[in-house]
């Protein structure tokens, strides 16, 4: 701003910055506020509930109870040499926090719109913050598999110390994602109601409740084009062990897969983000 006086009265100029040169620098130097979404979020996330945070364990345990009984009990589909449960939610762990980062980054924006529309910031910060929330949950419920483990005896391979590396593609799938869907939710308010169904649906045609073995080997590959199944089949193989096999192939294909809408995540954020303030 440079402001300048003329006979009558100051002229004030608003001149064009370098928000644009400076704008991943200013992520680090906004730190501050992406702590404060982060943890106001969490905060918020079960308040005036009666459990609390209780919650984030009971809705991951009731789904794998009830995929356990359809798929282990009555479908009798094999297990891989360990306890059924284990199984799914060796899986149910890294699709609960997909599918967690989707619907609150599809939302993040809209629900953050006074604060978008009034004050400058790297708008990035939004969804990324929001995923840190999934995240937390995704911590959480790690304690019902640690349990599973202890009460069926189940001793892990060395595989569960590459576990932080699906761990990362996780959390690549989700900020790509969750990227693509806040921008375009912004756009499009009718992606409120997709979500949900992209949610649901993806929860069956995820290897979540069976293991992906039972696809038909000609099928497998294609298969690998829903990105989450190389990231539950990474989780499964570091966790399991034993008669756990990793389809390398499909593998590879779902981690590229991750990547590009990681990327493209980023890009389309980064292209439509200079209209959020005037669309919201």
């Amino acid at each position: 701003m440079d402001p300048k006086t003329t006979d009558s009265q100051p002229i004030l100029i608003i001149a064009a910055g370098k928000t644009e040169q400076q704008y991943w620098k200013d992520l680090w130097r906004y730190r501050e506020l992406f702590y404060f979404l982060a943890w106001r979020d969490i905060l918020v996330r079960y308040k005036q509930t009666e459990i609390g945070i209780a919650w984030a364990l009971i809705r991951p345990f009731l789904t794998m109870v009830v995929f356990t009984i359809v798929f282990g009990n009555l479908a009798k589909l094999p297990s891989a040499g360990v306890p059924y449960p284990i199984l799914v939610f060796s899986a149910m762990l890294p699709w609960q926090f997909f599918a967690n980062s989707l619907s609150e980054c599809s939302n993040s924006l809209i629900s953050n719109s006074n604060l978008i529309s009034k004050v400058y910031f790297p708008r990035l910060i939004v969804p990324l913050s929001a995923i840190v929330v999934s995240f937390v949950d995704f911590m959480i419920s790690g304690i019902i598999l640690l349990g599973l483990m202890a009460y069926y005896n189940y001793v892990p391979s060395w595989r569960i110390l590459v576990l932080p590396v699906f761990i990362s593609i996780a959390c690549a799938a989700s900020i790509g994602a969750g990227l693509w869907l806040a921008a375009l939710t912004v756009k499009y308010r009718d992606f409120r109601f997709v979500v949900p169904f992209i949610v649901q649906l993806g929860l069956y045609i995820s290897p979540v409740g069976f293991s992906s073995n039972i696809i038909p080997s000609q099928w497998r590959f294609i298969y690998a084009l829903n990105p989450m199944v190389g990231v539950i089949d990474g989780f499964r193989w570091s966790i399991l062990g034993g008669e756990t096999t990793l389809y390398l192939p499909g593998f590879l294909l779902s981690l590229g897969l991750v990547f590009l809408l990681l990327i493209t995540g980023i890009f389309h954020f980064r292209k439509t983000e200079r209209t959020f303030a005037d669309v919201i």
